[in-house]
């Protein structure tokens, strides 16, 4: 098994909600507004990371090789509500993102064991990633271009193309793989470059 963050996401393919996919960015504004509050710079790089907790775990690791486990399920906490509202926004499902835990979403992280993580790797961890952001902006793009496909066939025949929905996970279950290994700093084993 691989010592990465494992992402599942349900998507409903048939019988769409064509209203409320048609206005679905005016309906996520209320929880885009809740998550973008975790983060207290939101025009820049906190902003960016969407408040996940990296230099807590950078120093515990580094100065007592300890991954604390509060700050171990806040990320994990965070990334599965970032990820339901990701679902909700790219129309993969109809079902409003809930700021609690639900069966739409499911985010699995390894066992985090910090002793046998490399305790001076988090120091070079986003710069090795670079490669990593690179392609995933690719991914991006790719994921953009199968969303606006999707999107146009939910308003016209109620059903999301199954291409479009593998490729739209694939991307989401990608940078869950890059904020665990350059982020999370649950692993030390290199994410894949494929979706």
């Amino acid at each position: 098994m691989s010592n990465q963050i494992i992402t599942e996401i349900h998507v409903d393919l048939d019988n769409r909600d064509k209203s409320t996919a048609l206005f679905r960015l005016f309906l996520a504004v209320p929880v885009l507004i809740f998550l973008s509050s975790f983060s207290e710079f939101a025009d820049d790089l906190p902003g960016v990371l969407g408040g996940l907790l990296f230099l807590p775990v950078v120093l515990s690791m580094l100065f007592r090789n300890v991954y604390p486990s509060y700050v171990l399920a806040f990320n994990k906490a965070l990334l599965e509500l970032s990820n339901r509202v990701n679902a909700y926004v790219l129309v993969l499902t109809d079902e409003y993102p809930s700021i609690e835990e639900n069966d739409v979403v499911s985010v699995t992280f390894p066992e985090v064991d910090a002793k046998a993580l490399n305790r001076w790797l988090p120091l070079v961890k986003w710069f090795l990633a670079i490669p990593l952001y690179l392609v995933g902006i690719a991914y991006i793009i790719y994921a953009a271009f199968l969303t606006l496909f999707a999107w146009f066939s939910i308003l016209f025949t109620g059903n999301y193309p199954e291409f479009c929905a593998e490729g739209v996970v694939g991307t989401i279950a990608y940078w869950n793989r890059v904020a665990g290994y350059a982020l999370v700093l649950v692993t030390d084993e290199y994410p894949t470059f494929s979706l």
